[in-house]
Parts: structure tokens; C-alpha cells; sequence
């Protein structure tokens, strides 16, 4: 079974960013049932959420981002109707949130260390472990990376009243939406556009561009990520690459593969199984 959000105005349709996928799914005799994703990401609004979902058996998601919390509860709303999301609630977070997936992943992604929460005397911490030189910022699934200067980007980590100033200023744009706590990442320059790679149970099953740049698709060698990519053991996950400038292709940001954006330029019967 495939689960795709329902259209907002007509709650019986799919939401016109996931109808390709629905109707692909359909015509390769899945079956398809809508779900309510702002009740889904009301806390408790789960079992609201799911009411459209009959039958039984595993089934995947493919909709809007939610919280771990939140997959969570939707986990358990669907378990109570005989649905099982292929997906678990723990292997969502390990896809969704770096802390994870970071340390199956070092020694392909730029160096990183976090916080819990949104403390200044933790977040000080953590830039005193990276020691100095430039960083980007985040929290455990998101960037803010198109307010680069602002919000992002941290000339030195050295610098801590300068840092501090770039996360306050994170912490207001993501505000109820912060997740888990900050994330500092080693700056590495990259000289390529993202390519987006889509792998089910280890297998890479489609190399796409990235949705923001979705003519551009460089030619990847990721020969050195496969097999610890293979080695997760995640169901279904998204890993976006970039070319830094000696050459190596660098892993930027591991995803779950339900909620990672399809570019236009990919088709939807690339992802079905």
C-alpha cells in the first residue's frame, strides 16, 4: 500500500505534489489510501490522520515531512488499523536526524558534533570541539541554506559571540520547527551541483538530480559511499552527494526516503518497487 497526503480542498484526492506517484502506484496494481498530513502533525492527531486508511499489510509513506514524534504516532495509529509502515519509528529517526546516522557515515560526510537543545553554553561547547576555522549550521533534519550569510554559514567558530549570533538567528527562522538540538559541520567547499540517490534495502536504486537543481545531474563516482550506505540496513533513504574541489564526492546529507522530494526530471515509477 501506498500512503500519500490528501488534497487539502478536495480531502478525497491526493495532494497535486504526490498524484504522479499515486497514479503510477494504482496502475501497478498498489493500492493507494490518502492521509491528513495537518492533522499529522498535530500532536495526537494521528489516528484523525489515518481514518481514510483501510485494509491491511505493510505499506509506505510518501508525503510532507513530519517529526520523528510524529512518525511515531503515526506508526502506532496504523499498527491499530493493520497497516505496518515498512519504515519503523526507530529507523525513521536514524534516516531523519544526523545523530542517527552520523557515525555509520563519517568517514564519507563532513565532520560534525551537536547539542541537545538550543543552550548557548552547549552550543558553545560544540563549537570549542570543532576548534576554529568555518562551519555550517543546522539542527538534527535541516539547513537553512538560502539564508546562507544569516543563518548558516559561520566564518570561524572561534568566534563565539559571531556564532552565537548566526544560531539566534537560526533558532528565529526555524522557530517551533527546531529540531533536537544544533548541528555544527565542518565547511568543505563543494564545486558541483547535488545529485540525489535513492536506495532500497542497500541497493541504489535511482541517481537523479537534486529537486533544487533539477536539469543539472553531474556524473558521480560514489563508488566509496556504497558500501556503507549498503551496510545501514535502512529500508528506504535518500543520500545527496556533492564534488568537493580535490575531486571526491562527498555524502551531505542522508534523508528518509518517504519524505525526501522527488525532482520533476525523475519519474514515479523509478521509486515504486
Amino acid at each position: 500500500m501506498l500512503l500519500v497526503p490528501a488534497d487539502v480542498l478536495r480531502p478525497r484526492r491526493p495532494d497535486a505534489h504526490f498524484a504522479d506517484e499515486a497514479t503510477a502506484a494504482r496502475e501497478a496494481g498498489l493500492d493507494v489510501a490518502l492521509v491528513d498530513h495537518d492533522a499529522l502533525a498535530r500532536p495526537g492527531g494521528a489516528d484523525e490522520a489515518v481514518r481514510r486508511v483501510h485494509g491491511e499489510g505493510q505499506a509506505v509513506y510518501r508525503g510532507w515531512m513530519v517529526s520523528s514524534q510524529r512518525y511515531a504516532e503515526f506508526d502506532a495509529a496504523l499498527r491499530r488499523r493493520g497497516v505496518v509502515l515498512r519504515t519503523t519509528a526507530e529507523q525513521y529517526r536514524r534516516a531523519h536526524e544526523l545523530p542517527g546516522w552520523y557515525a555509520d557515515l563519517a568517514s564519507v560526510t563532513p565532520s560534525a558534533v551537536w547539542t541537545e537543545g538550543a543552550d548557548r553554553a552547549a552550543f558553545a561547547r560544540a563549537c570549542g570541539e570543532l576548534g576554529s576555522g568555518p562551519a555550517v549550521l543546522r539542527d538534527y533534519t535541516k539547513s537553512l541554506k538560502h539564508h546562507w550569510h544569516e543563518a548558516a554559514f559561520i566564518p570561524d567558530v572561534a568566534d563565539t559571540a559571531a556564532a552565537w549570533s548566526v544560531a539566534s538567528r537560526f533558532l528565529e527562522l526555524r522557530g517551533s520547527d527546531f529540531a533536537g538540538g544544533f548541528v555544527l559541520r565542518r565547511f568543505e567547499r563543494f564545486v558541483s551541483a547535488e545529485v540525489r540517490t535513492w536506495w532500497i534495502d542497500g541497493v541504489r536504486r535511482v541517481t537523479g538530480p537534486h529537486p533544487d537543481t533539477p536539469d543539472d545531474l553531474p556524473d558521480a563516482d560514489l563508488t566509496a559511499a556504497e558500501a556503507v550506505l549498503r551496510g545501514l540496513g535502512l529500508p528506504f533513504v535518500t543520500a545527496d552527494f556533492a564534488l568537493r574541489e580535490d575531486g571526491v564526492w562527498r555524502l551531505i546529507e542522508l534523508g528518509d526516503g518517504q519524505v525526501s522530494d522527488r525532482p520533476r526530471t525523475v519519474s514515479p515509477e523509478a521509486l515504486l518497487p
